[in-house]
């Protein structure tokens, strides 16, 4: 068929509709992109160049007692230099300065940084290092030099920041100390105080900073200042002392190297407030050396052994089916219940002995034999008065991973007729050495219990936010009379010369407390499996507590040895020792403070008894400016300080007598 004029005008309207929906296509769609969806396609172009970073913040200051630094956060900075944004007048006019500024920072020639730079500029480099792990201080001032100063876009001044985490005491109570970590997945790991607290306190409000991504693919902050400015966390102020926290750290690590133990633990507390002044937790490598491997002291429940017995009198005594004058009959130290025997470490026994001496010398079958036939027909009866005690109970410590304490009760799984025998004297039970040093404390503080306490406050600066106060658990856990006679019972076992622990003694300062041997891993086939947990737990002075302490060691050597008296107590004694000869000014105001007074930042009291009955200088070392000056002014002396803190030093002599003195000078720390 011949192509008419007709057919061809035909199809050039065809083409001429088709281009003009194609057209009307293109403009519709150039609407939708510019009024429609201008805004997302913005946003999508501008998040592939310009990105909001976030700025973590400073995390809170973790504070000893005295004011120490525990745990701080340190800004650290990465320098780097954006060759290709610098304009070439501005290259030339600043360049030789900033070498200059550069060389005299890092104390390097000048000539280093100049040609690193020019290398950098040469080989139009955006992203070179200048300096990393740079401190705060440093970077303030290189924000400042020649170039630099005029920021990211012209001066190509880029900087990396990151927040860590500094221990100013190193390894030593890391445990406790702690620390909160977040990994690729966001869990969250929560260690110790720092982990305890972060959220309430030290964590702080991240900021936000706009960077664009430049043509080397690098991430750039749009000038100096941030979007949104980052809050730091809150400063915590912790109980911990670090004059005991050396102590107990090194006397532990001692000890465990001599055994040649797996580990242990040492918690001191502050009688009165419940306030922990230091928790030390040792474990062995394969290499034979120590560290802080794991918190023991809260996280390790276990049985006590013999410190149990202590538990087992109290419940006894309340319930009135005996008293400390109550004659035992301990046979020949071999005690049967069923099928099973209770022994004492005693060869041939103790024969009859009132249950005082039973205590002191920690006879196994005086105990099994006291509790199994008092309350074998009611068994409940005596589980429900540990309980009484609070001893089916945690702590509800802050901070994460308390170990759980072990009560059965009649009819539990695990229950059996030798049940109560072996309670009795520390087995089928257990506790963390927090818990157990809490029961200890809480008769040290004539039956008032209170929970260990870890924080003394919270500063935002120098403002104190929040004050951590006394928390009473029970204020009385058993009568005053049965208190006093416990208390008596616990100095005997030192004084006593038949107590366990009467190797302790010492003429110059006063301790109480228990000894305590503890079998684990026992199995009958297999004795070389056997194991030990030795424990020492107590209180000092004996009168007028103004410490309790426990020490526990896992699997001693036993050819060195394992009692609790000879491994643990060692411990306990040291502590106490050092602590007394650090502030021997405790044990002169001791005496002249009555027993219900106390002596906690309340001076005052006794200052009047002071003047008239010190006259000799005390050994000020270690005690705070405040209470020093009080007291010499006080005894009638004039004082000058030098430095902040506690006394280190003093220009006159202790024992030197107050009409010698007319002026005395003290160096603080």
């Amino acid at each position: 068929m011949p192509i008419t004029e007709k057919h061809i005008m035909n199809r050039l309207y065809l083409v001429a509709g088709g281009l003009f929906v194609f057209a009307i296509g293109v403009v519709a769609k150039l609407v939708d992109i510019q009024m429609v969806k201008g805004e997302t396609y913005k946003a999508k172009a501008l998040q592939k160049t310009e990105r909001m970073f976030t700025i973590e913040p400073n995390r809170g200051n973790i504070y000893a007692d005295d004011g120490s630094l525990l745990a701080a956060s340190v800004a650290k900075y990465e320098i780097r230099f954006d060759a290709n944004t610098v304009k070439p007048k501005v290259w030339e006019e600043h360049i030789g300065p900033l070498c200059d500024s550069l060389g005299q920072l890092f104390n390097k020639p000048s000539s280093h940084y100049l040609q690193m730079l020019r290398k950098a500029r040469a080989n139009k480099n955006g992203y070179k290092l200048i300096a990393r792990n740079v401190s705060y201080l440093d970077y303030a001032r290189m924000r400042k030099f020649p170039m630099f100063r005029l920021g990211p876009n012209r001066g190509g001044f880029i900087e990396k920041h990151r927040v860590v985490r500094e221990y100013p005491l190193g390894k030593m109570a890391a445990r406790t100390i702690g620390y909160e970590r977040v990994d690729e997945n966001g869990y969250f790991t929560r260690v110790g105080l720092d982990g305890a607290f972060g959220f309430s306190y030290l964590r702080g409000r991240e900021g936000k900073r706009l960077k664009q991504k430049s043509a080397g693919s690098q991430w750039k902050p749009v000038g100096f200042n941030n979007t949104v400015e980052p809050k730091d966390g809150q400063d915590i102020v912790t109980t911990i002392n670090t004059n005991i926290q050396d102590v107990a750290h090194h006397a532990l690590l001692a000890q465990l190297e001599k055994y040649k133990a797996d580990h242990g633990c040492v918690v001191v507390m502050e009688t009165r407030t419940g306030e922990i002044k230091a928790i030390s937790n040792l474990g062995r490598t394969e290499e034979g050396t120590y560290y802080e491997k794991l918190n023991y002291a809260i996280g390790e429940s276990h049985e006590p052994g013999s410190t149990f017995k202590l538990m087992s009198l109290l419940a006894a005594l309340e319930d009135q089916v005996i008293d400390t004058s109550t004659v035992v009959d301990t046979g020949k130290g071999k005690y049967k219940v069923y099928d099973r025997i209770v022994k004492d470490s005693k060869w041939g026994g103790y024969g009859e002995i009132s249950v005082a001496e039973a205590f002191a010398v920690s006879s196994n079958t005086a105990f099994a034999k006291i509790i199994h036939e008092n309350y074998k027909e009611r068994p409940e009866k005596f589980v429900n008065r540990l309980m009484n005690m609070g001893l089916h109970q945690d702590l509800d410590l802050p901070i994460v991973g308390e170990g759980q304490p072990v009560l059965r009760y009649p009819g539990d799984k695990g229950w059996s007729g030798i049940s109560l025998a072996w309670m009795s004297h520390g087995y089928e039970v257990a506790m963390t050495p927090i818990q157990t040093l809490t029961f200890y404390n809480a008769i040290a503080n004539d039956g008032e219990m209170v929970r260990p306490r870890f924080l003394k406050e919270a500063r935002i600066g120098g403002k104190v936010i929040k004050e951590f106060k006394k928390d009473v658990i029970n204020s009385s856990i058993c009568s005053r009379e049965n208190v006093k006679k416990a208390q008596q019972l616990l100095k005997n076992v030192v004084d006593n010369d038949i107590g366990t622990g009467n190797g302790l003694y010492s003429a110059n300062f006063s301790m109480a407390g228990k000894t305590g041997t503890c079998q684990k891993n026992y199995v009958a086939k297999d004795p070389d499996k056997l194991a030990y947990i030795s424990s020492f737990v107590g209180y000092f002075p004996a009168d007028n507590p103004k410490y309790s302490c426990i020490v526990v060691i896992h699997e001693p050597d036993k050819s060195v040895g394992y009692y609790g008296a000879d491994v643990s107590g060692p411990v306990f004694k040291s502590l106490a020792q050092k602590i007394y000869s650090n502030s021997p000014v405790v044990e002169e105001i001791t005496s002249l403070t009555p027993k219900n007074e106390g002596l906690e930042g309340n001076y005052g009291r006794f200052y009047a008894r002071a003047q008239e009955k010190l006259n000799a200088i005390p050994n000020l070392r270690g005690m705070s400016a405040m209470d020093a000056i009080s007291l010499l002014e006080n005894m009638g002396l004039e004082v000058e300080v030098k430095g902040n803190g506690k006394v280190k030093a003093q220009s006159v002599k202790a024992g030197t007598h107050t009409k010698e003195v007319n002026k005395i000078v003290l160096e603080l720390s």
